[in-house]
């Protein structure tokens, strides 16, 4: 038993994505945390790992018609088609009240060809406010264009290539499940300079009203996330990180401890909390001291100790000490 002078030691949650040190490792997922400030009456933001911000483009966009979220079983679609000021008015009126985040605050960036990304990622990262960049090349809910880069090997090595080539940040680059072999994306994008891995985002669905006779989203088909993907979710991350070095942010339908556990064992150094914040504010808090339950119940000096642990092909970061 990991103790000191006789009472359970405190261990180590920190986490590493590359450069950036995260002192939880809970991430909040994009487009479901706002900036933090909503959240602040109700969860303590210095115990987060991180804000993930919604994505930014280079230019405006209005996003998709209404309605744009479905509650389904244990899931939600949602079809918000990238909604933003585009990134001169992002950086002249948004970016500069993360400067108090008391965690990381990490840029999300979007966008429909290869300079798009290169333009939006070294604007948004020279800012202070920014201390990493997530490149979103996996978005389901604009149509075919939001997936193109994510489900296509050489389009998604040029996009991290061209983020990689306009700054030292930190680069988290998020990977589709809807490609029929997600580890190759994953061995492509980290080559190309990415220093880490969010596996995944969310599953294209479709719900339909029986009685219009017509789909329920106002843009046809959208991004499925919550419980429903989480077995989806587990896998992927169990195939990256068998292809990969590079840390891997493990996220969809996280909602408990025993979630982000499946997930970190699976490979995953931290984990990504989404539509779960919608249904309990709380839940990063009560997935952090699950965890660290979890820990000192099998004597564990740090949540390193056991990032895939329960995958006989990790050939990730932690390795190093697997017992």
């Amino acid at each position: 038993m990991n103790r000191k002078n006789g009472a359970p030691k405190r261990p180590d949650l920190s986490v590493a994505l590359g450069a950036l040190r995260l002192g939880a490792p809970t991430l909040m997922g994009s487009g479901c945390y706002g900036s933090g400030e909503e959240y602040a009456p109700f969860v303590d933001l210095a115990t987060l790992g991180g804000i993930v911000l919604k994505s930014v483009t280079r230019h405006p966009r209005l996003g998709n018609a209404a309605p744009r979220l479905v509650p389904t079983p244990s899931g939600l679609l949602n079809a918000i088609g990238l909604q933003n000021p585009g990134i001169d008015a992002y950086l002249e009126n948004e970016v500069k009240k993360f400067a108090d985040r008391p965690c990381a605050v990490i840029g999300s960036v979007a966008g429909f060809a290869v300079d798009d990304y290169a333009y939006v990622t070294e604007r948004l990262a020279a800012r202070d406010e920014i201390d990493a960049i997530e490149l979103n090349i996996s978005c389901p809910n604009v149509g075919t264009e939001g997936e193109t880069f994510a489900c296509d090997p050489s389009l998604a090595e040029a996009a991290t290539r061209a983020a990689r080539g306009v700054t030292a940040k930190p680069l988290i680059v998020k990977l589709s499940p809807n490609v029929t072999d997600i580890a190759a994306i994953a061995r492509v994008v980290e080559a190309a300079g990415a220093d880490a891995l969010a596996v995944v985002n969310t599953v294209r669905g479709i719900s339909i009203d029986v009685e219009r006779w017509k789909p329920r989203l106002g843009n046809g088909s959208g991004g499925l996330s919550g419980p429903a993907i989480r077995p989806i979710a587990v896998l992927a991350v169990w195939e990256v990180a068998q292809a990969v070095r590079i840390p891997i942010v493990g996220q969809g339908g996280i909602e408990t401890a025993r979630d982000a556990l499946e997930f970190i064992l699976a490979g995953a150094s931290a984990v990504g909390i989404g539509t779960g914040n919608f249904t309990d504010p709380r839940a990063p808090l009560n997935i952090v001291a699950g965890i660290r339950a979890y820990l000192v119940a099998r004597g564990h000096a740090s949540l390193r100790e056991i990032v895939g642990k329960a995958n006989p092909r990790f050939l990730g970061v932690a390795a190093r000490v697997r017992a």
